[in-house]
């Protein structure tokens, strides 16, 4: 994914941290709450600031933590059987506190038990019921949004303020806070806020969003300021699984709640007029995936009116070590509740005492309008999100009037700060290197060197292969990107090379024009996924020799348009002649001479179409980040013979369907429906060659146990099913669980067949035949292992009389998975 090197840093942290009010400073406390004569930690203790509405419980552990930017100077700690205690504490500062409760005797009336079910469940039971009434996604409505998106770097202690590297950067430690959640300490590097106007439609399904204002610490870039709104920004309590980096938690009013979690029933309070029960849950079981909190329900509509809700312990979620989430909603008629506020906080590291990160978001809301249809201009737009000119150069007038809250000074103070950072020579450097590893570019100037891993590779056409490649940079170009590469092979001695350009016409929606060339090896049969041939880790990681690799000289141009969010053509025209080799040679069948090449011009019409698609835009890429629907191509081709050379008239229709799903509570699933077929008369270099992959890394994309040129079709249709069970069956052994291992299942199945007329042209490459009989192969595998490997054991279970052919294989994968 190709981005500006300036804000290479940024993106990663934002992309990471993407999941009561007043003025001056945030007084943050942490605390432990205990019996005073048996020193055990008391749980659900009412923990709230004087003559306020901000309060929270303790946990398990008698722990608590409050933030608030109230002026209110005193603590109450009150808990059932105990005195009620009363804390000074310090404002807009971070404190720690240890508190002992006296116990309180109190003579009691004698209580009856009788068997039957809870208080707390029945509540549940009311909420579940009225849950469609009470979720506002459930609405139509309009309103403003402010969305205040905060990075940090955790554990900062005075070891790192010593280090030589750190020492350009001094001013940077006045900026050091402590964290209420954790206790760690923490340094801000990133503060973005934005002020919008958002539109939802229940039915049909639609976000619309355009952000007004919107302001961000050291970058200025329209690209990035989409990442700012509200749309790619959202923790619903109301939905019955919270999704959280391909994990679906399970929310404590799930309509399966009752099987993972046990409620009890807190309290009973006034909250303004109306009547509200406090309820607190934890998981029945560990490692599910579940959170631990409270919140706070009304009598009458059964709606939430405040929720805080916490990573349970030990739920099997990578890097992630808290995540602690709050709504706060208000009445807005008789009936209907409405969010207020809406906080995240997530704690990333690799592990608890090494240097990691926060992210923390906030989203408020204000002049909601329920049932308003939408104006003319919002629904007319032909994208989700839309950033209006002006909206990276309002004046600080306009966000003082316009943010529900003053920002502290040390927040106001993050602004300058960055800025102050990028002038430093030493940062400057450590984002070059981060854009490089990133990448797999390196910026010097106007040009970006790489791919760096396909400087040097080997194969048995080329033998040592060494390539010089690169492109423009964003410093040459916003609009038109140029690359290029040079290879050579001291075996064939034979120079490759290739050129090419981007012009972006439009950006959003995308509009784009692209011509490019290139005389090069290829490996058909390939998927486009795989690792590319110049690879040097595919030289390594080859299980056959890889000679079947082919001379291409191919020149494309292609025009793509995007007509809205999800819906896009592109046309292409390509002209490509296809040498043979000593191990893939063009024999004719009719009276064995030999082809010299086998030369096509082609034009193709692609459809593609992802209902309300997530995406980040880069200056020339544009990167899906997927949706709840599945994802459509449909391409038509067609070559006339004759025509720009082509020796070949046929007619090629390919769709492919593609879906990433969640299958709660069990993990999530991919499903890849695959179809084609081919009407003409044509070589099998131009049949459907299917994607086989000769080496020992993992191909989602591809049959795994498949040769190359093994299998071709002039009609076809695939199967693939994967399923990631996220440590489902795993997690209940006591002692696997700790690695946090998790199950990953795949099944592929392809049947295909080829017209005796295209049997007939050429002859086949010994071991290349028709797929008549299923093609069907099963793994099971590990992933997760040490967080970055996945190993898969796959069994082939047809044609296992093909030559050269291996029924049962191992596989390995590098990910980094959440």
């Amino acid at each position: 994914m190709r981005f500006f090197k300036k804000y290479i840093a940024f993106i990663v942290l934002l992309g990471i941290s993407l999941l009561g009010f007043g003025q001056g400073q945030i007084t943050k406390i942490r605390g432990t709450v205990l019996d005073a004569e048996t020193k055990e930690p008391l749980p659900y203790v009412n923990v709230s600031f004087k003559n306020t509405a901000i309060g929270t419980i303790t946990s398990d552990k008698g722990e608590f933590f409050l933030e608030t930017r109230s002026t209110a100077d005193t603590l109450i700690i009150s808990f059932v059987g105990y005195k009620t205690e009363t804390i000074k504490i310090r404002k807009g500062v971070y404190q720690e506190l240890k508190v002992e409760l006296k116990p309180d005797a109190v003579e009691l009336e004698a209580v009856i038990v009788k068997p039957g079910e809870s208080q707390a469940n029945r509540i549940i039971r009311n909420i579940i019921k009225n849950k469609d009434r009470n979720n506002p996604e459930k609405y139509t409505y309009s309103c403003k949004s402010y969305n205040k998106i905060q990075v940090d770097i955790n554990n900062i202690d005075d070891d790192i303020k010593k280090r030589k590297v750190f020492k350009q950067f001094d001013f940077i430690w006045n900026y050091v806070d402590t964290n209420a959640v954790t206790g760690k300490t923490y340094l801000p590097i990133f503060i973005t806020e934005s002020i919008s106007d958002y539109y939802h439609s229940a039915d049909p399904k639609m976000e619309k969003e355009i952000i007004k204002a919107t302001k961000m610490s050291g970058v200025n870039n329209e690209s990035v300021a989409q990442f700012t709104g509200k749309i790619y920004q959202n923790v619903n309590i109301y939905d019955n699984y919270i999704n959280i980096f391909d994990q679906g938690l399970v929310s404590p009013i799930s309509n399966s709640g009752l099987l993972f979690y046990k409620y009890i029933l807190l309290d009973s309070m006034f909250i303004g007029n109306r009547w509200c029960y406090q309820i607190t849950f934890k998981p029945r079981r560990k490692m599910e995936p579940t959170f631990t909190g409270d919140f706070w329900v009304n009598d009458s509509t059964w709606a939430i009116v405040k929720a805080q809700i916490r990573l349970s312990d030990m739920v099997n979620l990578n890097f992630v070590n808290d995540m602690v989430a709050t709504s706060e909603y208000v009445p807005i008629n008789d009936s209907i509740w409405f969010p207020k506020q809406l906080t995240l906080f997530v704690d990333f590291n690799l592990t608890d005492k090494t240097t990691g990160f926060f992210g923390h978001k906030t989203i408020s809301y204000s002049d909601v309008k329920l049932n308003a249809p939408f104006p003319e201009e919002v629904s007319e737009m032909p994208t989700n999100l839309q950033v209006e000119e002006g909206a990276l150069n309002q004046k600080e007038d306009f966000w003082a009037d316009a943010r529900p809250f003053e920002l502290t000074p040390r927040e106001a103070g993050i602004y300058q700060m960055v800025d102050s950072i990028q002038q430093v020579p030493m940062y400057k450097t450590f984002i070059d290197i981060i854009n490089m590893f990133v990448n797999y570019y390196y910026v010097v100037g106007y040009w970006e060197i790489g791919p760096y891993y396909q400087t040097y590779s080997f194969n048995e056409i080329e033998g040592n292969r060494f390539k010089i490649s690169g492109r423009t940079s964003n410093k040459f170009s916003k609009k038109v990107m140029l690359d290029g590469f040079l290879a050579y092979g001291d075996k064939d001695n034979r120079f490759k090379w290739g050129v090419g350009s981007l012009y972006m016409i439009n950006k959003n929606p995308r509009v784009a024009l692209s011509v490019r060339y290139k005389s090069d090896i290829e490996q058909l049969g390939q998927s486009p996924y795989a690792l590319t041939e110049d690879n040097i880790l595919t030289s390594f990681l080859r299980r056959n020799p890889n000679n079947k690799l082919t001379l291409v000289k191919d020149f494309t141009a292609y025009f793509e348009k995007e007509w809205f969010v999800g819906l896009s053509n592109k046309i292409t025209v390509s002209h490509r002649i296809i040498y043979p080799t000593q191990f893939i040679p063009f024999v004719s069948v009719a009276d064995g001479s030999s082809l010299s090449n086998i030369t096509t011009s082609t034009v193709t019409l692609n459809t593609r179409w992802i209902k309300d698609e997530r995406y980040v835009s880069g200056e020339f890429e544009k990167v899906s980040l997927g949706s709840d629907w599945p994802e459509v191509n449909f391409d038509i081709t067609k070559s006339i013979k004759g025509f720009a050379g082509s020796d070949y008239d046929f007619w090629k229709l390919h769709l492919n369907y593609y879906h990433k799903f969640n299958v709660n509570p069990i993990g999530y699933a991919r499903l890849i429906i695959d179809a084609g077929k081919i009407f003409g008369k044509v070589p099998y270099p131009l049949l459907q060659l299917h994607e086989g992959n000769e080496t020992y890394a993992f191909d989602r994309y591809a049959f795994n146990m498949m040769n190359y040129y093994e299998f071709a079709s002039d009609q076809y249709a695939s199967f693939y099913y994967e399923h990631h069970f996220q440590g489902f069956f795993l997690n209940r052994f006591p002692l696997i669980r700790r690695l946090k291992w998790r199950e990953v299942a795949t099944a592929k199945y392809l049947v295909g067949s080829i017209s005796q007329q295209n049997k007939d042209v050429l002859q086949f490459p010994t071991g290349l035949g028709e797929v008549s009989k299923p093609y069907i192969e099963l793994s099971a595998g590990v992933e997760n292992i040490f967080k970055v490997f996945r190993v898969d054991a796959l069994w082939r279970l047809t044609h296992l009389d093909n030559p050269n052919i291996e029924p049962f294989g191992i596989r390995v994968g590098l990910q980094i998975i959440f």
